[in-house]
Formats: C-alpha cells, structure tokens, sequence
C-alpha cells in the first residue's frame, strides 16, 4: 500500500525530532500502522535550516499554505504555536479535507470549540496527544483507556519549567528570581517565561484535560489562573517543616454544582508520588470511579519525547484515515451531539483546605484573636505552627510568622474571614494564602 504523506508546518524543535524519530523507526512504525508514514513536504521560513535537518527527497517550501494545497498531502502536522496564523492553517486544512495533528495546547484551549466543529463537518480528525505532558500519553489514556470510568478529578505537575523552578528552590533554599535566572541560563526557561511562570502554560493544558474528562465545551477563559511569581523561599521552608512540598498544579474536579477548573502553586503531601515529582519532569493523578487513582510520568517537553507524541497521532491517524468517520474516537471523548453543559465554577465556589502565613505582632493573644475569628467564620484549623521571633527577625524581633492549615472550607468564606484577619493591628503584613491538596 502506497505510504501515506504527510506535510509539515514548522521544523524546529519539535518538527525536527518528529522528523528523525519517523525515519529512525520507520519500520516498526510501519509494522504497527499497517502502511508506512512519509514527511514529503516542509514549510519552513528558515528554508536552508530545513533542507539541513530533512536532506534530500522531501520537498520544502516557504510557504505553508503550499503544503496545505497540495492534493498528495493526507495529513498536516501544525507545530508553528500560537493563537495567531497557526488557527487560520489549521482551520485551512481541514476545510480542504487534511486531516491535522498539532501540539499547539494555546491554539486548542483558546479555539478547540470552533476546530473541533470544523473538523467534525468536513469528517477529519484532529489529533493533539502531544499538547499535553509531551511524552505521556495523557490524552489516550483520558480518551480512550479510561473510557468506562467517571471521571472524578485530575491533578496536575503539567509544566517542567515551573516544577525545576519549585525543586530548585526547595533544594537549595534560593529566591524565585535568582532560580528563574539558573533556568535560563540552563534552557529550562525561555528568555520570556511568562506563560510558563504565571501558569497560563498549565491552564491550556488542564483546559484540555478537563473538557475531554467530563465532556463539555473547551473553556480556557473560565480557568482560574495563578502562577508561582510570588512565592516565598520561607513558605516551600515551612510547608516542608509541615510534611508537604509546593508544586504548581492543574486541577479539575466534578463536584456537586459543577466542575472545578484551576492552576495555582499548591501544598502536596510529601509522601503523596506527585509530591516527590521533580526537576523538569511531569506527573498526572487521575481518579476514577472505577479504576481508583492512577498516574502518568514522564517527559514533558524535549525533541523526541514531543515527537512520540506526534507520531502516536500519525499512526492513529493512519489506521482509521479510511474509516467511517462516525465509528472514529470523538475528539473530546464524548460525541459531539452528547456534550455537558455543566458549568466551570468561580473559585469563590471552590471548596479545598489552605495554607495561611501571617506575620503578627510577637504579644499575648495574638494567636487566639486569629484562631477566634476562624472559628466564628466556620473554618476549622487542622494544624498551627508559630516561629520563634528571633528566628524570624533576628534577635530582639517584636514580630514572628503564624502559619496554619485548614480543613476544607468554602473559598469565598475563607476570603471573607482573610479579610477580618487582615484589618487586626497586630497583623503586620499582607496574608500568604495557599491552598492544600490531599490527592486523597
């Protein structure tokens, strides 16, 4: 059977390793796919770049509207990234019939309604394993492997930068920026490390996850969205001092009002697996009703690992390129025509347990006026730990740190009582709120 062909927008990083892990093993691939998988054209604006990492025998152009034209083109692997042109491609090569892999998580959590439905119409698939966790095969477990479950909850460790980050700092007891500055320095962090460190990185990829494990539209402009800019060396110090690590999580959980939809540096219990994640490397916790609790770890980013993501999609793509298109996997796992239409809640919604550090005045009372009004406000403390105030301030300190843990509580009670919390003369700086996951 004559290969199929396929075009490719964008040989960076990515394209590049999709490019050598194909020809590389070819043969098994083809052994699995049942016809061999050919890259015959590339459209790259760095022409020369190209020409050097594919050789000769594929065709590369500057244009990738050209790939999508060609009529020998069966499937469109889109790795240019963004909002921007890379929407109008795609959304072009399904209209002329393309079928489109993609690892563009940004493109897919922000318009994944709109190509879905396009894609949908015209009968092509859309295949995005690696948009989330690069090498972990999240989305096909999601999709397809857990299939007969209900979906409870996923949580998250989903962006490899923000984890180096927090294991950095955790280890070597060092301030945000200056670990930041290291992972740039090592290539762990762009030279703009916005959408990794404010958490919008994560949020695409949680978006995704959430909409394919309970069905419902794709909906990034719900997600709440916290990075790890404002952390302290002191919390990760003395969330570890309480039997837990900070890390940056997704999470999404169906609750009784709806679905819950968040990224935020969360406390983890340090003998919980997803605690002992670190360095760049990603984990996701999913929860079933029937399989219970199960893990993905793995690579998160990198050439060849995002390649395996790809070609997975390639071969699937392959295998059912001739099938009815009504027989296919949805998309998003649930049939179109079968979507739920429960809502995201506010995180004023959000029910969970916290973390609260406050720097009090080092007096008689201060601790019960605290504990006091969380008791009237209906939060319940599960632990407190108070400094010594020369070991905050040094010697002769007038001030030290409370730090307390909640049971869950509602959050916007919790915001409420912060609120109260923070109008007390003998509280002396700004409240550090964070919030605590069990993974239980």
């Amino acid at each position: 059977m004559k290969p199929i062909q396929v075009g490719l927008l964008g040989i960076g990083t990515v394209g590049s390793g999709t490019f050598k892990v194909l020809a590389r093993n070819q043969e098994e691939i083809k052994r699995r796919a049942g016809r061999g998988i050919e890259i015959t054209m590339v459209a790259d604006l760095d022409t020369a770049r190209a020409k050097a990492v594919v050789g000769e025998g594929v065709q590369v152009v500057n244009d990738a509207r050209a790939v999508i034209a060609n009529p020998e083109i069966d499937i469109v692997i889109e790795l240019i990234g963004g909002y921007g042109i890379a929407r109008q491609l795609v959304l072009e090569a399904i209209a002329a019939g393309k079928h489109v892999v993609t690892a563009n998580k940004a493109l897919l959590a922000v318009h994944g309604t709109e190509i879905f439905a396009a894609a949908h119409a015209r009968g092509v698939m859309v295949a995005f394993e690696a948009a989330v966790a690069g090498g972990i095969p999240i989305i096909k477990a999601l999709r397809e492997g857990l299939t007969a479950n209900s979906i409870q909850w996923i949580a998250g460790i989903i962006n490899g930068t923000t984890n180096f980050i927090l294991s950095e700092m955790r280890d070597k007891g060092l301030d945000f920026e200056t670990v930041l500055k290291e992972a740039q320095r090592l290539g762990y962090a762009e030279a703009d490390p916005t959408f990794d460190i404010e958490g919008v990185d994560a949020a695409h990829k949680v978006t995704l996850m959430s909409a394919i494990a309970f069905g419902t539209a794709v909906q990034f402009d719900k997600a709440h969205v916290e990075g790890i800019t404002k952390l302290a060396a002191q919390d990760i110090k003395y969330a570890e001092q309480l039997g837990y690590r900070i890390k940056l999580l997704g999470v999404t959980k169906r609750v009784a009002k709806g679905i819950e939809l968040r990224v935020h540096p969360s406390l983890v219990p340090a003998k919980r697996l997803l605690a002992n994640v670190e360095g760049a490397m990603n984990a996701v916790v999913v929860n079933g009703d029937a399989v219970g609790t199960t893990l993905y770890y793995g690579k998160g980013a990198g050439s060849e690992p995002t390649a395996s993501a790809v070609i997975a999609d390639l071969v699937d793509i392959t295998r059912l390129h001739t099938a009815d298109a009504a027989h296919r996997v949805p998309h998003l796992a649930f049939h179109p025509d079968a979507m739920s239409d429960l809502q995201i809640l506010p995180m004023s919604e959000v029910v969970t347990s916290y973390y609260l550090r406050m720097r009090v005045a080092d007096e008689a009372g201060v601790l019960a006026k605290v504990t006091g009004l969380l008791a009237t406000a209906g939060i319940s403390i599960d632990a407190v730990l108070q400094r010594e105030a020369d070991e905050v301030g040094g010697e002769g300190s007038t001030q030290t740190d409370v730090i307390i843990l909640t049971h869950d509580t509602r959050e916007g009670t919790l915001d409420d009582a912060l609120a109260q919390l923070q109008a007390l003369p003998s509280v002396l700086a700004p409240i550090i709120r964070l919030r605590k996951e069990e993974l239980s």
